[in-house]
């Protein structure tokens, strides 16, 4: 089996090259080919534009920072990928996005199988990430070696969109507990507590959640850099207020969350880390949450 990734972003890079690892055949593309070097280094082969790699290919795996770019490239693969190949997408889109796409890659005769990932880039650098697939049962077993090179957990999740929805899930919740992790952080600052003890405390705690253990240390890092944007964040959160308005389900921590993140935006710019949402409260109090000990990067 042939693979291409295309998108090697701060999340894709890293799926990337866990193929490599893993010994797949693999062509790669992205906008920048500056991303692509350490791949290139590694073995992957370059391929000038997404139509280019549809030629040598037989599965064509994105990892796209928007349903507008994921539409672009995969009509652009189309015209030259083989009938009865497959396309993997691991870009983060809402449900109707991703039946829509499927049916564009359909009328070519390509087989679409969703596969989102959770737990972030650094889980994504050593192959731990989780990953959530929707789509046929039967074209997930036939990917699924190159799936569990690239993440350590792997679960059906049912028919096509049944992956986004979930995905969608863990984000929103992802975001809750950050604006609250943010705000549990400075209740212990401004109660004169030692931060450093504070979190070692919480994370043994009934209170802990995936969220502080890992970005809670790069709060009190003062880095904020999880690899992850203001824009993506308020991207997946209005995938699930979408979701709660068609299902009927009053969504109103995400509500709240949202429209803290549009604060963040405001604040700090699209680019800034969604991390630094918590720096709203920071400064607003004029109070930091800066703890010695803390990683500037996760590992």
């Amino acid at each position: 089996m042939r693979y291409g990734f295309i998108g090697l972003g701060n999340l894709g890079g890293h799926l990337a090259a866990s193929l490599l690892r893993n010994g797949f055949e693999l062509a790669v593309n992205d906008i920048d080919r500056m991303s692509a070097e350490p791949l290139i280094r590694a073995g992957a082969r370059w391929a000038s534009t997404p139509s280019a790699l549809g030629t040598e290919v037989d599965c064509v795996i994105t990892c796209l920072p928007s349903p507008a770019v994921s539409e672009t490239v995969l009509k652009e693969v189309l015209q030259t990928l083989k009938p009865g190949s497959t396309w993997i997408e691991m870009s983060t889109l809402g449900r109707d996005e991703i039946l829509g796409l499927a049916l564009i890659a359909a009328e070519k005769d390509v087989r679409t199988l969703e596969c989102p990932v959770t737990g972030g880039v650094h889980l994504a650098s050593s192959g731990k990430v989780t990953v959530l697939a929707g789509g046929d049962k039967n074209l997930l077993e036939r990917h699924r070696a190159a799936l569990e090179a690239m993440g350590s957990q792997l679960f059906h999740m049912g028919p096509l969109g049944s992956a986004a929805i979930i995905k969608v899930i863990t984000n929103m919740l992802a975001f809750i507990h950050l604006v609250a992790d943010g705000e549990a952080l400075m209740l212990a600052r401004r109660g004169g507590l030692d931060l450093a003890q504070a979190w070692h405390a919480i994370r043994a705690s009934s209170g802990n959640s995936f969220v502080h253990e890992t970005e809670g240390q790069l709060i009190l890092n003062g880095s904020y850099d999880i690899a992850f944007t203001m824009d993506l964040a308020l991207k997946d959160l209005t995938f699930a207020m979408r979701l709660g308005r068609e299902f009927g389900v009053p969504l109103d921590l995400a509500s709240l969350t949202t429209q803290t993140f549009v604060k963040g935006r405001a604040a700090y710019g699209g680019n800034a880390q969604s991390t630094a949402v918590v720096k709203l409260l920071e400064d607003l109090l004029e109070t930091d949450l800066r703890a010695d000990g803390f990683p500037e990067k996760l590992r």
